[in-house]
């Protein structure tokens, strides 16, 4: 059995704290989303930078609840 994989694979139900560290996550690439959305001109590249920010913010999150 992988260690690891079992852990990537189960259900991560929120511990206490956890919540609040996903929100403090999401509020910051929410700013950063709203930055970009203003400053960065209509474009492919555009697209993937916000792709990339939900990425980021998807990631950060899922290490919090699998290594907590």
């Amino acid at each position: 059995m992988n260690a690891t994989i079992e852990n990537n694979y189960r259900y991560h139900s929120p511990q206490p704290g956890q919540p609040e560290k996903y929100e403090a996550i999401r509020s910051k690439a929410k700013e950063l989303a709203y930055l970009i959305d203003e400053l960065a001109p209509n474009s492919r590249e555009k697209s993937l930078a916000s792709t990339k920010l939900e990425e980021a913010v998807m990631w950060a999150n899922a290490s919090i609840a699998r290594n907590t």
